[in-house]
């Protein structure tokens, strides 16, 4: 007979906590502690080092902030929250509080201990509503990502820039792959640079030194 799996359930709803511990204990989890609030919670897990703790959010205290502390002190503990609350923020502070699990409470508890033993192999189970809205933030952090390298990339040509004395003014506007493209030029005080006159006038100084070395020679 396999090891029945400890469990630390935290709610503040009483009927919310049998009806849990009866689902979880006929499918032969061991339930070792009950509380109704974030500080019971840390402290009987603490007591009783559980595989997992099932934890709801909006219990007296925070489910996030009880997550954060057990998955501090005890990071083998399995932290599972079980929630009403479909808020996408709620998600995203449970996970970076070390939860492994985001469940809601209208889910077919038949389901939980299913759940909760995925949990221990290394699954993630989470809303599918809510998993397109992670997949949605991590897609938008990367777009944020890559926009911060290109001011970094523009701030250092800016800063290229200054050092020769020159400033970038704006001179054309123009459409390419359905995307809107500035055309930047250079320029010293009001003057246009114009790299081709660089080079040109860098060739007159070159061929007056010349005549003036030559009649110097003569």
């Amino acid at each position: 007979m396999s090891e029945r799996i400890r469990i630390v359930i935290a709610d503040d709803h009483a009927p919310t906590r049998a009806g849990i511990r009866a689902v979880l204990e006929e499918d032969g989890f061991e339930v070792c502690g009950e509380a109704a609030s974030a500080d019971a919670a840390v402290e009987r897990a603490l007591e009783e080092r559980p595989a997992v703790c099932l934890l709801d959010i909006n219990m007296p205290g925070g489910g996030i902030a009880a997550a954060g502390a057990i998955s501090e002190r005890l990071p083998e503990t399995a932290i599972v929250m079980l929630t009403v609350s479909r808020d996408d923020a709620d998600l995203f502070d449970a996970l970076r509080a070390g939860a492994a699990g985001y469940l809601l409470k209208d889910i077919d508890r038949r389901q939980l201990p299913a759940d909760l033993r995925g949990v221990l192999a290394g699954e993630a189970p989470l809303p599918r509503a809510l998993v397109t809205r992670l997949i949605e933030e991590f897609r938008e952090r990367g777009r944020r990502r890559k926009l911060l390298l290109h001011r970094r990339e523009i701030g250092r040509l800016l800063g290229k820039v200054a050092e020769r004395g020159l400033t970038l003014i704006p001179l054309r506007l123009y459409f390419k792959d359905g995307r809107a493209k500035l055309e930047l030029g250079l320029a010293r005080g009001k003057k246009l640079y114009d790299k081709r006159e660089a080079i040109r006038e860098r060739d007159e100084r070159r061929n007056t030194a010349q005549e003036i070395r030559d009649r110097q020679r003569a």
